[in-house]
């Protein structure tokens, strides 16, 4: 089969095309004949070597194709079966594995694109609004990067909860996308100070929740945007890593709380897993949720697909095609 490798950290052109042994899966495993990849800012931290990883490596969580084979003790899929995951690995290549209990059925009102486009950064967007930080009506938050893929999502659902949504973005175009997301007001970071305007918008009382993607360019003034016993969701780093916190500056700033989740401990179980993509699919095929998929490239373009991501030119989801 054709995958994308790394064999050594660093910039895009790390990503290498080349033949690769097609996997077996073991006991447990189903493999998927690829169909699409779902392009993520954390595929960026390992390729770089922030985020550690065994090398060579192909990297690729988030996919979606047909069931190709089953490992030994498989009895909920069966050869032929649409399917998609968030916990699987290889997904840059034609031919990926996945354990079946993080492994779900796509739908038919939904399209393979759309569900690879939904598991990743659709679960991270349902957890963070009604796990780490459960929004009620009422609610305001700051959502930094809010039309990104995350970010658009995470909007809409923010806002399907009753909550006011502001949002920070670089640009009028993104500001747009943002606001058809449901946006109730736009900072454009790049013309203002996002924390001025916050409290601004707030009358000064802060907002409840801040969930940062952002990372190394607004996580320390974030914690000037919150109401005191606010909570800061710190859930990625797309400018870069963050230095350490004093446990003390929370205190200090109103009691705050400070949370850095990830989606693989709101995905332990099969319920968990079962319940996030099945409220996501139905949401999108009924409607509810507007998925906006921004760009796709061949797999052997991964490299260019990771040159658009870092250059935030990214306004929705990025797939590779296998």
């Amino acid at each position: 089969m054709q995958a994308i490798r790394i064999h050594e950290t660093g910039g895009p052109e790390m990503l290498s095309y080349e033949t690769a042994a097609t996997p077996e899966p073991k006991t447990g495993e189903v493999r998927v004949k690829v169909v699409a990849t779902g392009v993520n800012f954390v595929e960026t931290y390992q390729r770089r070597g922030w985020n550690p990883v065994q090398l060579p490596f192909i990297p690729g969580a988030e996919f979606s194709g047909v069931v190709d084979a089953l490992g030994e003790g498989v009895t909920d899929f069966s050869t032929g079966d649409r399917v998609a995951t968030a916990n699987g690995s290889g997904g840059y290549a034609e031919y990926a594995l996945a354990p079946a209990n993080k492994l779900v059925p796509v739908p038919a009102g939904v399209k393979l694109e759309q569900a690879a486009a939904l598991m990743l950064q659709g679960m991270t967007a349902h957890y963070l609004a009604l796990s780490t930080f459960p929004i009620k009506e009422g609610d305001t938050a700051l959502v930094h990067a809010g039309a990104g893929g995350v970010g658009q999502l995470l909007v809409q659902i923010v806002k399907m909860r009753g909550a006011r949504v502001i949002t920070t973005v670089s640009t009028e175009e993104k500001a747009s996308l943002a606001r058809e997301a449901g946006a109730d007001e736009v900072i454009l970071y790049c013309q203002a100070d996002f924390e001025t305007e916050t409290k601004r918008l707030t009358d000064g009382k802060g907002v409840d929740v801040v969930y940062d993607s952002v990372g190394k360019t607004t996580f320390m003034k974030g914690f000037d945007c919150l109401r005191p016993r606010g909570m800061m969701v710190f859930y990625g780093w797309s400018s870069g890593p963050v230095d350490p916190v004093d446990t003390l500056t929370l205190t200090r700033k109103g009691s705050l709380f400070l949370t850095r989740p990830t989606l693989a401990h709101h995905t332990l179980t099969r319920d968990e897993v079962v319940w996030r993509s099945g409220d996501l699919f139905k949401w999108v095929a009924d409607g509810q949720l507007r998925l906006r998929i921004d760009q796709t490239f061949p797999l052997q373009e991964a490299c260019a697909a990771h040159q658009y991501m870092e250059e935030r030119k990214t306004k929705g989801k990025v797939l590779l095609l296998a």
